[in-house]
């Protein structure tokens, strides 16, 4: 499946809102920053860009993902992960990516994770993150032929929970 994916949602994207967002990201950063990626996948295009300027350590809970990534990236770190599960100092990373991967986690858990994003950022840091542009019940669907968790919060719950872990939006924009 990681291949699949690979090719169908990563390589054949025009226009991929992650170049541009990440471009805005990495404006805001020094160089050398300290990276955090949730949800890393196979590293295109999300840590391959990152990596070029910055300190980067992506999650997944994917080996064969992550053997990709590690091959696309070399200079990038992996960690085979849940990453509702992970434990990180205070203040331990300057900016935090979550790209296609928040609605893969129940929807119950989501704020917790997003308290401890919030935890994980120096202050000052940054948070770029995708969501689900409608609400979702938990659910388990064939994709790719292969089941796969989906769940998601209308854009009002994803904003109200935004705010109550203390982020405050600086785009918000539907992509």
């Amino acid at each position: 499946m990681a291949e699949q994916y690979l090719a169908t949602f990563v390589n054949d994207i025009p226009d991929d809102p992650r170049i541009r967002f990440i471009g805005e990201l990495t404006a805001r950063l020094p160089a050398g920053a300290r990276v955090l990626e949730l949800g890393c996948g196979a590293g295109i295009p999300g840590t391959a860009l990152l990596a070029r300027h910055h300190d980067v350590l992506g999650i997944d809970i994917s080996a064969t993902q992550l053997s990709l990534a590690a091959r696309h990236v070399p200079n990038a770190r992996f960690r085979k992960a849940d990453m509702t599960s992970l434990a990180f100092p205070d203040s331990s990373f300057d900016a935090i990516t979550a790209f296609y991967c928040f609605n893969h986690i129940p929807r119950a858990e989501q704020p917790q994770l997003l308290a401890d994003i919030a935890r994980w950022l120096r202050p000052g840091g940054y948070f770029l993150a995708s969501f689900g542009n409608g609400a979702s019940d938990d659910t388990v669907e064939t994709w790719l032929s292969v089941p796969m968790f989906f769940a998601s919060h209308a854009p009002a719950v994803n904003r109200a929970n935004l705010s109550a872990a203390g982020f405050t939006l600086l785009i918000d924009e539907v992509v």
